[in-house]
């Protein structure tokens, strides 16, 4: 057997057994951690916070006491949450074994909620190493859901309070950070640390271990340009949906709308670690996923009314594109596997999944 430590597998004449070995730990992820908090409820309780049947808004001082009602009054789902946490958590059940292939850095607060978080992150075999405070509450997301519709209300809370100095830099989970091989960070956490991510960019790239991130959402290219143009030559693998990598486009002056001509253009943007060339993966929902090196990738057809949820779609394109990597598979096999993970995802309420995957 040999251990492979090339993002391509090379061509052997001797047989070899397809073995990676994986270890605890090789993939790190850090992020916004969210309680996710699912409850069916009646239109009367949209109403009481002003809320459509089917959205997604960011908490507001109106909703602060949404998320103590729903748990009272309703029966409730509780899942460990946020885009980060969701594709590493997707990533360890396409593993399966062994347990803890993933470690998690995040910040909540010393409450009930965070309790629950840390059993259902434990739940899902993920390393969660949380920084725990007490100025703020643990971050939730309440998902209200009315028939087919389902509303997200979020509340960053915690989330936002991650101190590098006081968690990423303890010589105990820096030493987590040195055990990994593949990293992982959405664009979203440029919003609270874009310190943190930093250090572990540039830790990736002096070791040359692959380091991947996320466009996130429209505002991140927007309104965090700054930040995430100071992270982007350390990033390997750069992931984003078509209606972000447009708008990177438009904000970095790229002048065209076509999106493989975002992707190549992304790719050729500056880069410190030149023994990995960038590569850049878009997906167009029901669309070809586009990626640089290679040609369009289909996804896998669903009949429309099969589609429960979309929202999980990318955090779950991304774990299952992780659980690939981390195994030194092809870019082909990662692709592969984030649209079968994605597929799954679709299908139910959240970023939830069977007790196994079926992925061959």
């Amino acid at each position: 057997c040999i251990i492979l430590n090339t993002f391509h597998r090379p061509k052997l004449n001797t047989v070899e057994c397809h073995l990676t070995v994986l270890l605890e730990n090789i993939l790190f992820g850090m992020g916004n951690p969210l309680l996710d908090i699912s409850a069916v409820v009646d239109k009367d309780f949209l109403d009481k916070y002003g809320l459509k049947p089917n959205d997604q808004i960011l908490a507001e001082d109106k909703h602060k006491a949404l998320f103590d009602e729903i748990v009272k009054k309703n029966k409730v789902e509780y899942h460990a949450g946020g885009s980060t946490q969701n594709s590493v958590k997707i990533a360890q059940w396409m593993i399966q074994k062994p347990h803890k292939v993933a470690t998690f850095f995040g910040c909540i607060g010393k409450d009930h909620f965070g309790e629950i978080l840390k059993k259902k992150a434990a739940e899902a075999h993920v390393d969660a190493h949380y920084y725990e405070q007490n100025e703020e509450p643990t971050g939730t997301c309440a998902a209200c859901i009315t028939g087919d519709n389902r509303s997200l209300v979020a509340n960053l809370a915690a989330a936002n309070c991650y101190k590098k100095e006081k968690h990423l830099d303890l010589d105990s989970n820096w030493e987590l950070v040195e055990k990994a091989k593949v990293y992982y960070i959405a664009g979203f956490f440029l919003t609270v640390s874009p310190e943190s991510i930093l250090k572990v960019a540039k830790h990736a790239s002096d070791n040359n271990k692959v380091f991947c991130m996320n466009l996130s959402a429209p505002f991140i290219s927007q309104f965090f340009k700054e930040p995430l143009m100071k992270v982007m030559p350390y990033v390997d693998i750069l992931f984003g949906n078509e209606t972000e990598a447009a708008t990177f486009a438009k904000e970095q002056g790229f002048e065209t709308d076509d999106i493989t001509e975002i992707a190549k253009k992304t790719q050729n943007l500056p880069k410190e670690n030149k023994k990995r060339q960038r590569v850049v993966v878009f997906t167009q929902g029901k669309d070809d996923t586009v990626a640089t090196k290679v040609t369009m990738f289909p996804v896998l057809d669903i009949d429309q009314n099969d589609i429960v949820d979309t929202n999980g779609a990318g955090d779950a394109f991304v774990g299952g594109f992780l659980s690939e990597l981390v195994q030194e598979r092809s870019l082909e096999e990662c692709i592969r596997a984030g649209h079968y993970a994605a597929n799954v995802i679709i299908r139910r309420v959240g970023c939830t999944f069977p007790e196994k995957p079926d992925f061959h």
